[in-house]
């Protein structure tokens, strides 16, 4: 499935001075499914942090 915000994770794969990289917004938009899909396309190895609520 194509995603906008592909373009944009790979333009900021590409920089030489990238920083850590946050996504933010609305619930339920593939905010997981696109870095997690960029990570299979784009790198060898790919790790998820689940964080749980107390």
């Amino acid at each position: 499935m194509y995603r906008k915000i592909m373009d944009f994770l790979l333009e900021w794969k590409k920089s030489q001075h990238r920083k850590p990289l946050i996504l933010q917004g609305a619930r339920q938009v593939g905010k997981t499914y696109s870095v997690l899909e960029f990570g299979r396309k784009y790198y060898d190895n790919v790790a998820r942090y689940k964080k749980f609520a107390v």
